[in-house]
């Protein structure tokens, strides 16, 4: 705790002084507002509590509140319906400082901002081959016309269609444009607030260049301005390497917050810069894992479209729940991960046929072997294909008319590793490094998307033939050559942000904001009786020299002092100013940032630049 000294005469002579003169014009301006009209009408520089909805108290916090449950309390936001949420004056304020933080950003990637409708066409959804791929997820809807829509959880098709009828020429290129609009999913289970709800609000960048090489420049100068702004909220993110899932592309990175509330796994290194997604990490086998020797254990998967059957085959040292069904999907995307029991889909009719008579499609049986049982197995499976191996007990399926294969190494010729990572497994990029797992949320993805919705959508544009990269691929018409836009995707999850940095920053206390996002910067809180210094301290601070100006609150409500404190630290506000018995006996005002654990006593004049230097560092 930091206490300054009694302010020196010469200081408190100045103090009293501006105190006097500020009290005076103040008054002044009261009075000549009283005789000109009932109402006084001053404009402050600040914002008044008393004029600024906040709707806190009546709400009893429970044991082991969340900081879900703390927005609410405070007065951020309020449920209205399962998953969907009404954002109020406070939470307001955060979601509109956090937009103008990406907006800044934008710009300075040279990106124009549009505003696409929520309501997307189903029939553009077909042509991208999403709209049954997405599953339930998807809002569907119908006008008085029959005609299919849907409310937009992403905006590729939308995009892509309106640049592909407005750009025809290379030199209208690279294009970038964003959104920052509403989103809608229909979540199964929506939970934990904001962080995973139906309705959300996302920041969108879809930018369009003519050639690989740009596009590449192009999204390494997205992944530096999203690193400058999470750096500049001033929260710790992992980028980790990703898997672009439903949205399509071969190269894109996630940026993640690490919680012990996120859904999502992230692996890191402890030595080099490796971090990946779980989807997408790997693991250095170890000689010492080779178990070729050991029993064998068998997981049992089916596809979506219920024609291939799939055996995993792991030492038995592991159980099924440490098969990592994210590696499966990489050697078969078609692996339906979603069953809980594949069992019944292991017989010559399934539960989803309309007509059991009919008999199912022809099947296909996939042997997938871990490497640390080694070729004994494959060649122990192929040689004697023995039924009671290979399929499960009590199916009446006949093998010698399904397809078999069998899988011992992964595409490009690597071991292919059947169970999950662990902590300490070895790194795969550098020799001494082992792999750390955590959990985290994830707050932005980037993604390089090439043509996978420029070709569908005929999303095209001519350039001249000597620039074209893949000559073979481009349709030629003279000395031009007509080729697909390449594409990118990258999103931030605006109302993510708000409840992870909210579950990131908070304590026993309440909320605590970075200055970036805050819905206010400091909060003047003066006890009983010095409601009018209050104003005479908020204006000095609103109208005071420093490099940027604060954003101020007020709070002029007729509440105890203590009360007021505690809606302070629980509403979380940077720094709080308290007018109490310092102010009254010193002049001196008390100065506190739970974030930082500084209490100060500082002279009016000094507090500016104090308040700057705390703000700095949040």
């Amino acid at each position: 705790m930091m206490q300054l000294s009694r302010p020196s005469r010469g200081k408190y002579t100045y103090m009293l002084q501006y105190i006097r003169a500020t009290s005076v014009r103040y008054s002044r301006a009261l009075a000549s507002s009283a005789r000109s009209s009932p109402e006084p009408d001053i404009q402050d520089s600040f914002t008044r509590l008393s004029k600024f909805w906040v709707p806190t108290g009546g709400i009893t916090a429970t044991e082991n509140e969340d900081a879900h449950n703390k927005l609410i309390r405070a007065g951020y936001l309020r449920q209205s319906h399962a998953g969907i949420f009404h954002m109020l004056p406070l939470g307001q304020k955060v979601q509109e400082k956090l937009e103008r933080l990406i907006d800044k950003y934008m710009l300075q990637l040279g990106a124009s901002k549009v505003s696409l409708s929520s309501i997307s066409s189903q029939a553009l959804w077909q042509q991208t081959n999403r709209l049954e791929g997405y599953g339930p997820e998807l809002f569907r809807l119908t006008d008085r016309k029959d005609v299919p829509y849907l409310l937009a959880p992403t905006h590729e098709e939308e995009i892509t269609t309106l640049v592909s009828k407005t750009v025809k020429s290379y030199k209208s290129l690279p294009l970038r444009l964003y959104q920052i609009g509403r989103k809608y999913r229909d979540e199964i289970r929506p939970r934990q607030g904001v962080l995973r709800s139906r309705e959300f609000l996302m920041k969108d960048l879809y930018t369009f260049d003519y050639s690989i090489e740009s596009a590449l420049v192009t999204y390494g100068e997205v992944r530096a301005a999203y690193s400058r702004l999470f750096d500049e909220l001033k929260i710790p993110y992992l980028v980790a390497e990703a898997s672009s899932g439903d949205i399509g592309g071969d190269l894109s990175h996630e940026y993640h917050l690490p919680t012990l509330i996120g859904e999502d796994n992230v692996i890191s290194c402890t030595s080099c810069d490796y971090v990946a997604n779980e989807e997408l990490a790997t693991t250095r086998p170890s000689p010492s894992d080779d178990t070729s020797s050991t029993s064998a254990k068998v997981w049992r998967g089916v596809s979506k479209d219920r024609s291939t059957l799939i055996n995993v085959w792991y030492p038995a040292s592991f159980s099924d729940d440490d098969v990592n069904t994210h590696a499966i999907k990489s050697i078969l995307p078609e692996l339906d991960s979603s069953l809980g029991d594949p069992i019944p889909f292991w017989s010559p009719t399934t539960p989803e046929q309309s007509n059991p008579s009919k008999p199912r499609q022809p099947l296909r049986l996939v042997n997938i072997i871990d490497y640390r049982l080694g070729e004994r197995l494959a060649s122990a499976l192929t040689m004697t294909a023995v039924p009671d191996m290979l399929l499960p007990e009590g199916s009446n399926l006949d093998l010698s008319i399904i397809e078999t294969d069998y899988i011992t190494s992964l595409p490009n010729g690597d071991v292919l590793n059947t169970i999950r990572i662990r902590d300490g497994d070895s790194c795969p990029r550098c020799e001494s490094g082992k792999l750390k797992f955590q959990k985290a949320i994830e707050l932005g993805h980037t993604f390089h998307l090439g043509t996978r919705y420029s070709d569908p959508l005929e999303a095209h544009v001519q350039i001249p033939s000597n620039l074209v990269e893949g000559k073979a691929e481009a349709q030629r018409t003279g000395k031009m050559t007509t080729v697909s836009m390449q594409m990118g995707c990258h999103g931030i999850g605006v109302s993510r942000i708000i409840g992870a940095v909210a579950d990131h920053l908070a304590d026993e206390k309440g909320l605590n904001w970075p200055r970036a996002i805050a819905p206010f910067e400091v909060v003047v809180i003066p006890g009983k009786g010095l409601e009018k210094d209050g104003v005479i301290v908020s204006e000095y601070l609103a109208n005071s020299q420093v490099p940027r100006q604060l954003d101020l609150l007020l709070d002029d409500r007729s509440e105890s002092l203590p009360w007021k404190m505690r809606d302070a630290d629980l509403i979380g506000y940077p720094v709080l100013i308290i007018l109490g018995k310092g102010w009254s006996s010193d002049r001196l005002c008390e100065v506190q940032c739970r974030r930082l654990s500084s209490v100060s006593h500082v002279l009016l004049e000094d507090l500016p630049m104090h308040i700057n230097r705390l703000l700095s560092q949040l």
